[in-house]
This record gives C-alpha cells, structure tokens and sequence, in this order.
C-alpha cells in the first residue's frame, strides 16, 4: 500500500484490550502465570481438575473429551485439551491433550484438531483484517469469513445442544465435523499465504482466484472459495465503476490498479517538450487483478477520456443501467461488455466535445495554412515588410516589432479570413534549425547530426535562421496538438521558410540577369551565371512544390483520419 495515502487509525482501546478479540481466554491465562507444562492451568477449573483424564472410566473419558473439544472448536480451551502458542513470524497455534487420556481418544481428538486450528487462523485473520489500515479489499474479505465463522459456530452450538441431551459421541462429532475440513483447511491456506505476504487489494483477489482454480476437483472448496473473492471484489468494484463511468478514482487506501500523479498539470502539455502527463497523470500499476489484466488498457484510456471531460467542465457520467452495473465478474465476462460500452462512450463523447465546441480541425486546417505554407501568400507580404528587422541579428530583433509586422501582413491578405490567424505568434529562436535538431532526443536525425563533428553554429547568424511561428493552443485541444507535436511543426516550418527565402532571393538574381539581357552585354560569364540560376531556381521550385503539396498529402489524410478515429492512448 501506498505510504503516502491517509488511513484511520485504529481505535487504541481495540488493540489494548484483549478482552474485545477472540483471543481474550488463552490471553488471560498466559498472563496469570500459572500455565503448568503441559499448557493447561489447574487453578481456574475449580477442585477436582487436577485428577489426570487417565484416572476415569473410558465412557467417563469420552465425554469429557467431547466437552472439550465443543470448546476447542471455538478456539478455547478445555480441561484436558490445551493451546500451545508460537509467537513469531507466523504466530501459530497447535492444541494438544493430557498424556493420561485413552489412546483411542487421543488419536480421535487429534483428528478433529486441525479444524480447531484453522478456525483459530481464519478468527485471527478476521481480528487483524478488520482494522482501516488493510484495505477495502480486505475489510470485505473478512466480512465474508465473518459470515462463514457465523455458520460453523451455529454448527457447534447445535453439536453442544445435541451432547446435553446425551446423543453426541466422538465418532459422530468427527462424523459432523467432516464436511468442514475441507472448506476450513482451504480458507486456512489463503489466510496464511495472505497474512505472510501481508497482501491488499489487487494481490487478494489474485490470490483468491488462484487458489480457487487450484481446487477444481473439489466442487464444494472452489465454490466457497469463488463466493469469497465475489465479495472481496466488490469495494474493488466499487472503485471500478466509478472510474469507467465518472472518471473519478474514490481509492482512499491505495489499492486500485491506477495510480494518480497530481504533480502533473495540465498547463505542462503547452510548456513542456518533454512532457508525460497523458502517460504519468494516470497510469498502471503493477498488481492488476488477473480478471481484468485483458482489460486494463481499456479501463485506463475510458476514466482518462472522462476526466478530461470534467477537467473541461463539462459534466458527464456514462449511462448506467440496472443490468449494466459491475457488480459482479462470473465466468460470462459480463464486465467485460459493461467496460467496453463505457470505453465507446466516453471516446465518443470526448471526439465530439473537441471537435464540435472546440472545433480541432478548424485548428488543425490553420496550423496547415501557416505552418505548412497550405496558404503562404501572407508570408510574401510578410518577408517583403520584415526583411529589414529579420537581417538583424537574434539578439538585437524585436520580437514585438514583428509581431505586428506578422499581424499586419495577415490582415492584410486572405488570412483575415481564418477565424483562428489571432492566434499565430512569431518568435526568435537562439539556435540554428541544425542546432536546434540535434538538441532534440527523441528524433532520429539527433545521431547523424551530433556524429557529424564538422557542425558549428555560424557567428553571424541572422533573424533569417532562426525566425519561426508558433500557434496558442488550449486545453483540451493541447492533448492532441502538445508542445512536442508543434515544436515538429516548426522545424517544418523553419525548413520551409529557409527554401521560400533562397527561392525569393534566385528570383531577384534571375530577375537581375533578365535585366543584363536586354543591355546586350557579350561575355560567357554570364551566360554560364544565367543557366545555373535558372537551373538552382528550377531544383529550388520543384522541392517547394514537393514539400508544400506532394508530401502535404500526407498532413490531409491525417486529418481525414481524424475525422473516423481518434485515439489518444
């Protein structure tokens, strides 16, 4: 369990007082000190106790036997029937009798003491299980057992009923006391396995399930054991239901499969490169129930697409019917279906909120215009006006200057006509477009770049090297298009921007040699300076038409994509 998570404490009164617990009579009388060594006292039975069992008629015997072991089932002592405890890492516990007692008593006693000792484990377990520190997962576990202890003392309340009026002998109380082995001596297992481990929540319900499909020869044992992890899931349930259909994780003791990271915001997706916050604000742990291991990836994205509804303020719950409710996970995997309607609603839901009321493909069509150059005739206007302020360099460009150079050129042109222009912004960036790749990890072109030890950054760089736009984007729209998507964008842009500018500049020198025709000048030089500007200029027209139309296909048939799917996960 996760330390960082706030639990109740247990009352102080419920742990000094043995009195309140099962335990409360071997307890007192080991703190008496008067345990003779074979583990039995001698003083709080009244005269007479201290005659040995040997002593008396074997009929006498038998039914003192009984008695006992009417006691022993309920984990007390009896006269000649004793608790010998081994406090440690396990803390067992073991009954025995008095050497003196007839043979053939002891070895029937010893047969029904197995079942002593398992109901004293499981009555223990229950004891420690129930305090808020163990989880839901267990509070529910032992209430189940508490249930089972309910019946199986009814049980020996009527065998005691039956021996007073004089009608129970050994051979029927074993008789009676068989179709309980082996329920008991099952629970017993998972008790201990679970009480080593110190198990909660997911590691409970595993185990349960486990060890339910490891007694499938034994109808009666699977059973039980299957009713017990129906109700150890429940809480668990609980927890599961909420999240696929509020998007709400209610796990006050950190025992649900999904962790939640509150140190991520969602502001992080506009700043940061780098971020996780759709991986790490809500992600998998480890110990994930095996009956919903197929299902957890669907579980995650469902509550994940419901929280950004709500973080968006818009109200939504998964619409649940009677039939529909995770109540219960049997072998039909109706939960199965229940989590993927929940899954086709949320996503539904999410791609309409982002598409209708925060319109993602008009942002995505404008990113398209200005950063992919769909629509770059504001960029001519802009290079003609701002070709004075970008020759300066980095350092000494304002940035504000520009902006209203850019805001004046998309006004100026058909971008007016784009609802979205108001939210394109230009920037300097310090670094080079070379530079600026091999900075960045998670792209491939970062080993060529780096291993190329002839790369130095120019000194006199200027606006034109590192001029780029950027977009404002909002949540929830940042989901899809973060701060590592646009960072690609603008290294696309940069890209384009250095081509639009060479191909203006060829423009002016074949312009310039257009003008030294008409002069009629003679000379070779030129002739050979002509033919290779109109052939770079040729090369220079091709690519830009390769990258803003041919390769921009592909920027289309995303958004067409869009439009039939969408997954975030």
């Amino acid at each position: 369990m996760d330390s960082a998570v706030a639990k109740p404490s247990t009352p102080k009164w419920n742990v000094d007082r043995p009195f309140l617990t099962g335990r409360f009579h071997q307890e007192t009388k080991s703190a008496s000190g008067v345990v003779e060594s074979k583990g039995f006292s001698m003083e709080l039975f009244g005269p007479g106790v201290d005659t040995a069992i040997g002593c008396y008629h074997a009929a006498i015997q038998e039914l003192i036997v009984i008695d006992d072991l009417l006691s022993a089932l309920v984990g007390i002592e009896g006269r000649y029937i004793s608790i010998r405890r081994v406090h440690g890492k396990d803390d067992t516990a073991s009954f025995q009798v008095d050497a003196s007692m007839d043979l053939t008593l002891q070895e029937s006693a010893k047969r029904i003491f197995p079942l002593c000792e398992n109901y004293l484990l499981i009555n223990q377990f229950v004891e420690s299980r129930s305090q808020f520190k163990s989880g839901l997962v267990n509070h529910a576990f032992a209430a189940a057992l508490r249930t089972l202890l309910l019946d199986y003392q009814a049980m020996v309340a009527q065998l005691e009923h039956q021996f007073h009026l004089g009608k129970l002998s050994i051979q029927g109380l074993w008789f009676y006391c068989q179709p309980m082995m082996g329920s008991m001596q099952a629970l017993s297992i998972v008790v201990k396995k679970a009480s080593a481990s110190n198990f909660i929540g997911s590691a409970v319900l595993n185990l349960l399930q486990s060890q339910a499909k490891a007694m499938a020869g034994d109808h009666v044992v699977r059973s039980l054991l299957e009713k017990m992890s129906q109700c150890a899931s429940q809480s668990y349930l609980g927890i599961l239901e909420r999240w696929v259909y509020e998007g709400v994780i209610d796990d006050p003791y950190g025992e649900f499969f999904i962790s939640e990271n509150k140190s991520l915001q969602k502001e992080s997706l506009t700043r940061d490169y780098d971020t996780k916050y759709w991986q790490h604000r809500y992600s998998l742990k480890d110990d994930i129930p095996s009956f919903l291991a197929n299902a957890a990836e669907t579980i995650l994205i469902t509550g994940k697409y419901l929280n950004v509804m709500r973080e968006c303020g818009h109200s939504i719950q998964v619409p649940v019917a009677e039939n529909t409710k995770l109540t219960t996970v049997g072998s039909n995997h109706r939960y199965l279906e229940c989590i993927k309607a929940a899954y086709d609603f949320a996503s539904g839901e999410l791609l309409n909120l982002i598409k209708e009321k925060y319109d993602l493909m008009g942002k995505l069509r404008s990113i398209k215009h200005y950063l992919l150059l769909d629509q770059g005739d504001f960029l001519v206007y802009f290079l003609d006006i701002a070709r004075e302020e970008l020759m300066k360099k980095p350092d000494e460009i304002s940035v504000e200057k520009l902006q209203s150079l850019l805001d004046l050129a998309l006004r100026s042109t058909a971008a007016v006509a784009d609802p979205y222009h108001e939210d394109l912004t230009c920037c300097v960036e310090k670094n080079t477009l070379l530079k600026k790749l091999s900075k960045l990890k998670d792209l491939q072109i970062t080993q060529i770049v780096s291993s190329n030890s002839d790369l130095e950054e120019p000194l006199n760089i200027t606006g034109l090297e590192t001029f780029s736009l950027s977009f404002k984007v909002r949540w929830p729209l940042s989901l899809v298009i973060s701060r590592k998507a646009l960072t690609k964008y603008q290294l696309i842009f940069r890209c384009l921007f250095h081509v639009k500018y060479v191909n203006r500049q060829l423009c002016a020198a074949w312009q310039l040699h257009q003008g030294l025709r008409r002069v009629d000048m003679q000379g070779i030089a030129i002739s050979i300076s002509s033919l290779l500007c109109r052939n770079m200029l040729k090369f220079i027209n091709s690519l830009l038409h390769y990258l803003t139309f041919e390769a921009g296909f592909s920027i289309s048939s995303f958004l067409v994509c869009l439009t039939t799917g969408w997954e975030l996960g």
